[in-house]
């Protein structure tokens, strides 16, 4: 009898774009680069957070740089298509 663990689901996409832009400010040479390509002030992070425009852009920060993207998706344990697939579901 082969038994596999069930996978969780996937998180929801306004869950995954805190989990990004938690990574990309926990790190200063990251929140730095993200700030300073994107013109976001660092007072306006906590707005990001809270809306779905926001989250989006923050994932789409992360879908545009491979090796970032890769790197948020193995510290969160997921596939980085994954993070395109939740993006979808976000307001552009």
């Amino acid at each position: 009898m082969n038994l596999k663990t069930p996978k969780s689901p996937p998180p929801d996409p306004e869950t995954l774009g805190l989990q990004a832009l938690a990574f990309l400010v926990a790190d200063d040479d990251r929140r730095n680069r993200f700030l300073a390509l994107t013109g976001i002030q660092g007072d306006q992070l906590r707005e990001i957070a809270t809306t779905q425009h926001g989250l989006g852009a923050v994932l789409d920060y992360l879908l545009g740089f491979e090796p970032l993207l890769l790197e948020f998706a193995q510290s969160i344990e997921i596939e980085a298509a994954v993070i395109a697939s939740q993006r979808r579901k976000l307001p552009s």
